[in-house]
C-alpha cells in the first residue's frame, strides 16, 4: 500500500445540511441510517436532507509539524505551522500521542474505561492546563457496511458535517456527569467539551476525519440546532451545518494510531477570538490507496474544567 502522504490538497465531497422545508426543528434518530444526499429523508429517522458539495481539503502531513505533548510545553515556534492551529485558534489540534492499548483492547469496554480513560484524562490536562477532566462516553467506529447502527457497538463513520454539542446539550452533559456538589462551581467557571479521536490498528486512509477552521464559520448563519433522538427517550442536541463556500477544511493524511485529533465541541468563552466549536466530518479521500484497510477509530468525549 504505497501512497504519497505529503500531497497538499484533495478535491473531495462533503455532505452538508439542508433544513426542513416546513420550518420545523430538525431531528435525527441516533440509530437511523446516514443521510443520503439527493434522497428524501425517512421521517422515522430524520426530517432534513443532505446535499453534496465539493471542497478543497488541505493535507497537513508534511506541511505542519505534529508535536508531542512534551513539545507543546517547549518552544515549538520554529516548526512550520506550529502556532497556527490549536484548540483556541482553529478549534482543533493534531498531536503525537501513543496509547498502551493494543487494537484488540479497544473491543474490551472495561479495559477502555479503566486504562484508556486515564491516559486521555492525563493527556487532556497536559495539553490544556485544565485541573479536572471527566470522560462521559466513548464510541468505537468501524466502516463495515454489513453492520447496522441499531447496535451501539456497530457505529459507522459519520459523513455529514456537524458539531457534537450545542450550549444547551453541553450544560446538560455537565449536570449529568459532574459530581452534584460541584455543579454550581463548575458552571461558574470556564469549561469545554473536547472530542479526542484516533485510528485503531491501522492508519485512517479510509474515511478519515476533516475539520473546519473555526475562523471561517459564521455561527449564526451556518449552525442549526438538531435534536438527537436516543432509544431511551433522553434527547440530545447537536449542530448540523449549512454549506458555506468560505469554509476552510484540513485533514492529516494517513493519520496513525499513535496520533490524536483533538476536536473542540464546546467552550464557554465568548471573547470573539477564541474558538468555541469545530465542524467536522468523515469523508471519502479520493487519493486514498485502493487497498487501504477499512477505518477503525475511537473517540472519547471529555468535559474539561479550569480553575
Amino acid at each position: 500500500m504505497a501512497t504519497d502522504l505529503s500531497s497538499d490538497t484533495v478535491r473531495a465531497t462533503l455532505n452538508y445540511f439542508v433544513p426542513p422545508q416546513d420550518g420545523s426543528k430538525p431531528y435525527t434518530d441516533i440509530n437511523g441510517p446516514p443521510a443520503v444526499p439527493g434522497q428524501d429523508s425517512d421521517p422515522k429517522h430524520r426530517n432534513w436532507k443532505a446535499v453534496s458539495v465539493e471542497f478543497d481539503v488541505h493535507n497537513l502531513r508534511g506541511n505542519v509539524h505534529i508535536p508531542s505533548v512534551d513539545e507543546l510545553a517547549q518552544d515549538i515556534g520554529n516548526h512550520p505551522g506550529a502556532n497556527e492551529m490549536s484548540l483556541d485558534a482553529t478549534g482543533f489540534q493534531f498531536l503525537s500521542h501513543p496509547t498502551t492499548l493494543s487494537a484488540e483492547d479497544f473491543d474490551d469496554d472495561d479495559k477502555v474505561r479503566q486504562v484508556y480513560y486515564d491516559e486521555i484524562i492525563e493527556f487532556i490536562k497536559k495539553v490544556t492546563g485544565a485541573n479536572r477532566a471527566i470522560i462521559f462516553d466513548h464510541t468505537v467506529r468501524r466502516n463495515q457496511a454489513s453492520l447496522t447502527e441499531t447496535d451501539p457497538k456497530h457505529r459507522q463513520p459519520v459523513p455529514i458535517v456537524h458539531v457534537d454539542q450545542t450550549p444547551g446539550s453541553a450544560e446538560r452533559r455537565l449536570r449529568r456527569h459532574a459530581p452534584p456538589e460541584l455543579i454550581p462551581e463548575l458552571l461558574s467557571k470556564r469549561y469545554q467539551i473536547i472530542n479526542v479521536w484516533r485510528p485503531i490498528e491501522n492508519p485512517a486512509f479510509d474515511y478519515p476525519l476533516t475539520v473546519c477552521d473555526y475562523r471561517t464559520v459564521d455561527a449564526d448563519r451556518d449552525l442549526v440546532a438538531t435534536t438527537l433522538k436516543y432509544p431511551d427517550g433522553k434527547d440530545g442536541e447537536t449542530f448540523n451545518v449549512r454549506e458555506d463556500k468560505g469554509h476552510k477544511w484540513v485533514y492529516l493524511k494517513g493519520i496513525q494510531p499513535d496520533e490524536a485529533l483533538l476536536i473542540k465541541c464546546y467552550d464557554t468563552i465568548r471573547d470573539g477570538k477564541t474558538a468555541v466549536f469545530t465542524p467536522h466530518s468523515a469523508f471519502k479521500d479520493p487519493s486514498a490507496p485502493k487497498d487501504a484497510p477499512l477505518r477503525q477509530s475511537i473517540e472519547a468525549r471529555v468535559l474539561v474544567f479550569y480553575p
